[in-house]
């Protein structure tokens, strides 16, 4: 007979020991699929369920990494995860690494309000603590006293396990049964071994996970490199690019959508009425912000410990915002840097001309000045005839007009000395409307002039203002052949009088407009213009310290603007008023 329960008892042994390898093999296998935690624990509820035949288990880890999951076959199939509420802590609190018995002692006594003494046999040598019948054991070891001891009130087996995870996390695993006797010393030893195998188990998961994490990170970041130095300076086609490899590197990226926003700009697909989850970081330019990284989920997922997204994927979105906004910094400093170097080269192109310009003007300027002199005496002769009379009256015109170019070649090399005195800009500008207005009437073309009302008044040469303006009428009224509307507006900032000369007439085109003030540029016909009008403005500006610029649509008009500095006077005047 004892032969026969020997036996018995070897093949129960023999059989948990396949149950336990069996279900071993099962964890292992779950933890090593890439799939979420929440997955994994609800796969490994339904087989530790299976295996202990017990209605309830739970699970609470501790470490850097906390969450607290329990599922219920008995009374009703439910199962939930999340962080572990406040109490939970609080009475785990105690547990140290390695699930020491002393202080899973602790930890029992607690949950069974100090109902049962921590010397009872109820206790392993592992530190883990179980009952074939709960309100039996309370009221072996409490003098009679009831406690409530599980969330299930119809729980008579419980059995309470610690296990390590790593040697920074750690957890105890709960069993619970409605039935009497589920538990012994045999099982419990089998279920000891399981509670290390799932500590196991997690912590494989936990490293395969970061180590996935890292490589879609690491991944994300390098194709980022790739487009940055493949893109060189072209900023919309590089953010295009980059947005594209942001879903992949997410945890669920069939379901994924991105989109970058820079200045305004959208790139990327991401609608954001269709988003049900999002995460952003903001694109940081030379301490500015420009616009944001986003990357959000399209469906509702299962959410991580810290909501839908995990720890890693808001690290790489800011490392991604970063690096952009860096990128972008780099692109626009080398833009500013060809900007300057080529205003550099044009301001030296200007420097060798207005010199070339300054000894031509000179060197003219003194045949010139023969040639009018003794035509103009020929002219007073008394036996001087109607056609030589015609004659000299046209060598006369063509030197003055002559004449007129050199002083205008003067003016561009800045050789004609400046004589600032205070100015009513409003009047000078009705001056120079004044110059054109027959020729405005003649060829069906409106003149308006807008001003605050104002006196607006700047130090400046005013033969040489009146030039700028009569200038910038003139060619805007050249811009309208078959009539068009001229507006001259005057206004005032703090530190500036702004005048604008816009026209309807022909426009510009981009190359024109950016030409424009150049000596010698000219679209005219040949005889039509010499090309030194406009630089000859810009000159004059330039030398009053002030700054001129155009805006011009092809067919739509061109708006030239000035703006002329306010210059307080010794005692105080500024720009309404003129020195007293």
């Amino acid at each position: 007979m004892q032969k026969k329960q020997s036996t018995s008892s070897a093949r129960s042994k023999a059989e948990s020991l396949r149950g336990f390898i069996e279900l071993s093999r099962h964890v292992m296998y779950l933890a090593n699929r890439p799939i979420p935690r929440v997955e994994f624990l609800r796969g490994l509820s339904d087989l530790l369920l299976q295996f202990s035949d017990c209605d309830s288990l739970e699970l609470l880890a501790r470490g850097e990494v906390e969450y607290h999951w329990r599922a219920t076959v008995r009374p009703e199939h439910e199962f939930s995860f999340g962080p572990p509420t406040v109490e939970k802590l609080a009475r785990f609190s105690s547990l140290s690494k390695g699930g020491d018995g002393l202080t899973i002692r602790q930890l029992v006594l607690d949950e069974l309000c100090g109902a049962i003494d921590s010397s009872a046999p109820c206790f392993t040598d592992y530190g883990s603590f179980w009952t074939s019948d709960i309100r039996e054991t309370v009221s072996r070891y409490s003098d009679g006293k009831a406690a409530d001891v599980s969330p299930n009130p119809a729980t008579i087996s419980m059995a309470l396990i610690p296990f390590a995870i790593d040697e920074a996390n750690f957890g105890l695993l709960r069993l619970e049964c409605a039935e009497q006797g589920v538990f012994s010393h045999e099982r419990i030893d089998s279920y000891e071994a399981v509670a290390e195998t799932i500590g196991l188990a997690i912590a494989q998961r936990r490293g395969q996970a970061a180590l996935r994490e890292r490589v879609k990170e690491l991944s994300c970041l390098y194709g980022l490199a790739r487009v940055i130095e493949t893109a060189a300076e072209d900023v919309s086609l590089a953010l295009d690019q980059i947005v594209s490899l942001l879903p992949p590197a997410w945890q669920y990226p069939e379901i994924a959508v991105s989109r970058i926003v820079f200045d305004d700009i959208v790139h990327g697909t991401a609608d954001s009425v269709s988003v049900v989850a999002l995460q952003s970081a903001d694109i940081m330019v030379v301490g500015v912000c420009r616009g944001t990284v986003e990357v959000g989920y399209v469906e509702a997922v299962t959410p991580a410990l810290k909501g839908p997204f995990l720890e890693e994927e808001e690290h790489l979105i800011q490392a991604v915002a970063r690096e952009v906004g860096d990128y972008i910094a780099r692109c626009e400093a080398a833009a500013e840097s060809g900007r300057l170097g080529e205003q550099l080269h044009h301001a030296d192109r200007l420097a060798t001309i207005g010199q070339l310009v300054a000894g031509v003007a000179h060197e003219i300027n003194e045949p010139l000045s023969s040639i009018l002199g003794f035509a103009q005496l020929a002219e007073k002769g008394s036996d001087v005839t109607d056609s030589t009379k015609q004659d000299l009256d046209r060598i006369i015109a063509s030197c003055l007009q002559a004449r007129e170019i050199v002083n205008e070649l003067k003016l561009f090399a800045r050789q004609t000395p400046i004589d600032k005195s205070w100015i009513a800009v409003d009047e000078t500008v009705a001056e120079a409307i004044s110059f054109v207005n027959g020729r405005c009437v003649s060829q069906g073309i409106e003149v308006a002039h807008v001003t605050a009302g104002e006196a607006h008044m700047v130090q400046a040469d005013p033969v040489q203002l009146k030039q700028v303006l009569v200038n910038l009428v003139v060619n805007a009224v050249q811009s309208m052949p078959d009539g068009g509307k001229l507006i001259v507006t005057t206004r005032a900032t703090e530190d500036a009088v702004i005048i604008e000369v816009s026209d309807t007439g022909t426009g510009m085109t981009e190359d024109v407009a950016r030409r424009v003030f150049n000596p010698f540029f000219t679209t005219k016909d040949v005889g039509e213009g010499t090309g030194l009008g406009l630089s000859v403005v810009h000159g004059i500006v330039d030398a009053h310290g002030g700054e001129i610029d155009v805006e011009s649509v092809l067919h739509e008009g061109s708006k030239f603007t000035v703006r002329l500095p306010v210059q307080e006077s010794a005692n105080g005047a500024g720009r309404d008023h003129a020195p007293t």
